[in-house]
């Protein structure tokens, strides 16, 4: 016989992915500390000049050809974007989570505030 799906059980996966998202993205910039320390720990900063942040961290397609390239200033970048996924991916997982539970008003607000989550983190506009 099937066990009903409680909403503890969705508490527990959403803690889970939680808990993962944040230990993956803090093992990633820590990963790219190592390598950036590596290549430019030895470096003395010229604090006359302002260069600001390279271009290749500015876009999605220059922080991932960074972090294939093993840069570690696109390294700690993925690790960041990672880190702000993660409460992204929870509303996804309870959006799940209420449509197994067959609660639709729940399901839409979690589709609502997930939406205006994306359309602000793409668009640029917090509000």
């Amino acid at each position: 016989m099937m066990q009903k799906f409680k909403d503890k059980d969705m508490q527990v996966i959403i803690g889970w992915v939680l808990r993962a998202g944040v230990f993956i993205s803090m093992i990633v910039v820590f990963i790219g500390g190592v390598i950036y320390l590596y290549r430019h720990g030895h470096s003395v900063p010229n604090y006359h000049d302002f260069k600001g942040v390279p271009a290749f961290v500015q876009s999605a397609s220059g922080v991932i050809h960074g972090v294939f390239a093993l840069r570690g200033r696109a390294i700690i970048q993925m690790g960041i974007i990672l880190l702000i996924a993660t409460p992204i991916i929870r509303v996804a997982f309870s959006a799940v989570g209420f449509i197994i539970e067959k609660d639709r008003l729940y399901t839409a607000i979690t589709f609502v505030v997930l939406l205006i989550i994306l359309i602000s983190a793409f668009s640029g506009y917090a509000g």
